[in-house]
């Protein structure tokens, strides 16, 4: 009743569908350990963050998806 308000920035739908997508890809073939490491630990691969990637456009979605079906052995 007696919270701060909210004053980060808020994510677009896209952006939450997108971090959504990767978070729940990840861990369905990774395992949650694995999904979380990977998605939180910078790759040189990705060139970034995967989780920042994901969030931040369709095409770094992607690429991510990518990077986490290789890493399941899937391509």
């Amino acid at each position: 009743m007696f919270r701060k308000p909210f004053t980060g920035a808020r994510l677009s739908p896209e952006s939450v569908e997108r971090q959504s997508q990767v978070t729940l890809m990840a861990w369905n073939l990774l395992g949650a350990d694995a999904a979380i490491r990977f998605l939180n630990s910078f790759h040189t691969d990705l060139e970034g963050i995967p989780l920042d990637l994901a969030v931040a456009s369709p095409i770094g979605c992607e690429a991510v998806e990518r990077a986490i079906s290789e890493r399941a052995g899937l391509e």
